[in-house]
């Protein structure tokens, strides 16, 4: 069902980012705009789907490693895989002081557990344990596919908006017959389109595998400590060079935010999450 659903997901995404290009390209362009949009959506569309794993691990600067360099718990990690029927998937290791990890991937057989080296230095064992559940519960659900397309989507929102701002192809004979005020409404709505898909997509999911994990676990006091360590760690550590389109992918918000910012944040509030799985009992 998690498979079809993120499927579904995903179509529509790319649909409604096809859509968008093309409205854009005529806006731009006339019909010659609408041609170029319509090329270049059905390019990105299939790089969004088969590649976005490999932009964002690329634009992460994260690197492959191998499952001993955790120690002890690539055991612990392939029984939690066999009990949730999913192989076990690569390992990526990130490097900045921020506590920090990620998930990425079309699906159980192409997927990838990142984790930054903040979060291997600072985390206990079974704390890291619960980290790696809850990104391995992401794969098992298929949240990685919408997730890692959402994100390049996103990111192309973000590249629409400079290419509109600085101009682009433009037709003469159609330029006076267009609104300038359409434009700055686009530049207006284009951000807040972002936001909400990450916004819409991250929450739920969040808590999903927030519970999935403390299942497989049978430890959800250790997620949820790792989350307040997590979250200590995001507001003391920044991460630099880090497009903020990739923020919904990892376990916690790697931007910190408070107050009516936290409201827009991708992430659940930590200590919500926190009182959610210290309810649990397993």
């Amino acid at each position: 069902m998690g498979r079809i659903y993120s499927y579904l997901k995903t179509t529509i995404l790319l649909a409604g980012l096809t859509a968008l290009f093309l409205g854009l390209g005529y806006y731009i362009a006339g019909r010659d705009g609408l041609y170029f949009a319509l090329i270049f959506s059905l390019i990105f569309n299939f790089i969004s789907y088969w590649f976005s794993d490999k932009i964002i691990l690329g634009m992460s600067r994260a690197k492959e490693a191998d499952w001993k360099v955790l120690g002890n718990i690539k055991k612990d990690v392939q029984k939690i895989c066999r009990d949730m029927k999913i192989p076990l998937p690569r390992l990526y290791i990130m490097e900045t002081e921020q506590a920090n990890a990620f998930a990425t991937g079309r699906n159980p057989n192409n997927s990838v557990v990142c984790v930054t080296t903040g979060i291997i230095n600072q985390l206990e064992y079974d704390q890291l344990l619960g980290v790696i559940a809850h990104e391995l519960s992401h794969i098992k659900n298929y949240d990685v596919l919408i997730a890692s397309v959402a994100a390049v989507v996103v990111s192309a929102i973000s590249s629409l908006q400079n290419i509109f701002f600085w101009g682009g192809f433009r037709d003469d004979d159609d330029s006076g017959n267009r609104n300038p005020v359409i434009g700055i409404v686009l530049l207006i709505l284009a951000p807040i389109a972002a936001m909400l898909l990450q916004f819409a997509i991250s929450r739920s999911r969040e808590y999903e595998a927030d519970a999935s994990a403390a299942m497989f676990t049978k430890s959800p006091e250790s997620l949820a400590s790792a989350l307040i360590a997590i979250d200590s760690s995001v507001r003391d550590n920044h991460i630099h060079n880090l497009n903020p389109a990739f923020s919904s992918l990892f376990i916690h918000s790697p931007f910190s935010s408070r107050g009516i910012v936290e409201l827009f944040s991708t992430h659940p509030n930590v200590e919500k999450r926190v009182e959610r799985l210290m309810s649990m009992e397993v």
